[in-house]
């Protein structure tokens, strides 16, 4: 089983950066798809970025195009989501997960194993 420790949030002034973090335990991360999630109050858990691992595909929900890189670091074992130019509307827990190789889009219903979340708060 795949466990992950997320690092990185936090509170950040609009226009901030911060840098998540996502460290994976159990299995080698080059059998998974990896992605990251967030989830604001009384919202559906939604997809911001993911990566397909049989093509290397990747996924960005509209709204952070342009803004978020999702990233691996094999060597480490871990991934990470590089956001930029926050906005109050970023604001939200943030979950890394992993799926199956082959995933149909950045859905959290076909993310198996995930993170324990992380805030982030996107404020002056």
């Amino acid at each position: 089983q795949v466990q992950f420790v997320e690092s990185g949030g936090g509170l950040v002034q609009p226009g901030g950066s911060l840098r998540l973090s996502c460290a994976a335990s159990g299995y080698t991360l080059n059998y998974y798809s990896i992605g990251w999630f967030r989830q604001a109050p009384g919202k559906e858990r939604e997809g911001v970025s993911c990566f397909r691992r049989t093509d290397t595909r990747i996924f960005y929900a509209d709204s952070v195009t342009g803004r978020f890189t999702i990233s691996t670091d094999n060597t480490k074992n871990t991934f990470y989501l590089q956001m930029n130019g926050l906005k109050p509307e970023d604001t939200a827990v943030y979950y890394c997960a992993a799926g199956p190789l082959v995933i149909e889009s950045c859905s959290a219903s076909s993310f198996r194993y995930w993170g324990q979340g992380n805030q982030v708060t996107v404020s002056s």
